[in-house]
């Protein structure tokens, strides 16, 4: 797959959380990474620090990484890729597409070991 070859994983810096919340009046959406509207709740990722400021619960702790390639939203067969190599590894990953580059959190233990394997995929190891 074309897109593979020039895949670039960018591993930011810090912990992100997922939570969940009413609505986003009370935490304002600049302080998120991510905000998506469910039936249930409004779902947010944003860094832990500012989680923990806030009072927000959360469970999960993760990484986050970039994959620095353009991809369409259209386009077959990238998520199933890394996704497939990364449960290979015995790593689970939330996938959040935005409109210029996929976004990949895994568990904060697994951030090292998913960017290798990212790495390798680019390489065509997997």
């Amino acid at each position: 797959m074309k897109l593979l070859a020039t895949l670039q994983p960018e591993l930011h810096s810090g912990d992100f959380v997922f939570c969940s919340v009413e609505n986003t009046t009370r935490i304002g959406e600049e302080v998120a990474v991510m905000v998506f509207r469910e039936a249930e709740g409004v779902t947010v990722i944003m860094e832990k620090e500012r989680a923990d400021r806030l009072g927000l619960e959360y469970g999960y702790v993760a990484a986050w990484i970039t994959l620095s390639v353009h991809s369409s939203l259209e386009a077959v067969g990238l998520t199933a890729a890394f996704s497939k190599a990364l449960a290979a590894a015995g790593i689970s990953c939330n996938v959040v597409a935005g409109f210029f580059h996929d976004h990949i959190f895994v568990g904060q233990a697994d951030a090292v070991k998913a960017m290798e394997v990212l790495k390798e995929i680019r390489g065509g190891v997997c």
